[in-house]
């Protein structure tokens, strides 16, 4: 299977099971700022997962790119960032919208916090999680625009079947394969479309690319 075609299944899946409570958001300073362009800012990790930052800035771009925005390189960002002494995603979030802005030209940053990232082993079972919120502000003016949060899960759902035992050596099995990979990888991709699709109860509006732009 294909990038491409990965981060499609994986939006479907998060769009099918991200389901919660609706809640109020008010859009009236996204309406009026109208952002066409969106600069991701490295998220800053609070998991204990060192590649947590990665994994989910990784996986940003589609979401965003299908609710109609265009969205800076990501390799293009982190290198603009490097050349100018900034390595760490809290100093670039210290970073002034207005300086942003005319670094980058972008309408917009994208502000992201990872707060669970990685595998739990339990006593019957092993869940593999991620968390994240994010704030979208306007870089000429400093104002907030949305902000949200989305998490996702390897157990959602999950009704194992064949008593202790059964549930014991999955839980192991589990284990061993997530401890030799970053299983929490795709979870992430799962988390990120939830955070940042559009179209949503209290998801980002769509934007000037998307033939959907103006009906939120």
């Amino acid at each position: 299977m294909n990038l491409l075609k990965l981060s499609a299944a994986l939006l479907a899946l998060a769009l099918l099971g991200g389901c919660a409570a609706p809640k109020t958001v008010d859009y009236s300073a996204f309406k009026q700022a109208r952002p066409k362009s969106i600069l991701v800012l490295p998220p800053i990790n609070e998991s204990p997962e060192v590649q947590a930052s990665y994994s989910l800035v990784s996986q940003v771009t589609y979401p965003l790119a299908e609710a109609g925005y265009y969205v800076l390189p990501i390799a293009l960002v982190d290198e603009t960032f490097r050349q100018n002494g900034l390595t760490t995603p809290t100093d670039i979030h210290a970073v002034a919208p207005a300086k942003l802005h005319e670094i980058f030209g972008a309408d917009s940053a994208l502000y992201i916090t990872v707060t669970e990232y990685g595998t739990k082993y339990m006593l019957i079972t092993s869940d593999t999680a991620v968390t994240a919120s994010a704030t979208l502000v306007d870089l000429r003016t400093g104002t907030t625009l949305w902000t949200g949060a989305a998490h996702a899960s390897s157990e959602e759902g999950n009704n194992n079947g064949g008593g202790l035992v059964g549930m014991l050596i999955t839980a192991a099995v589990k284990q061993v394969i997530n401890s030799s990979t970053d299983a929490a990888h795709p979870i992430a991709g799962i988390a990120s479309a939830r955070l940042l699709s559009a179209g949503q109860p209290t998801g980002i509006l769509y934007g000037p690319r998307s033939p959907k732009y103006g009906s939120d």
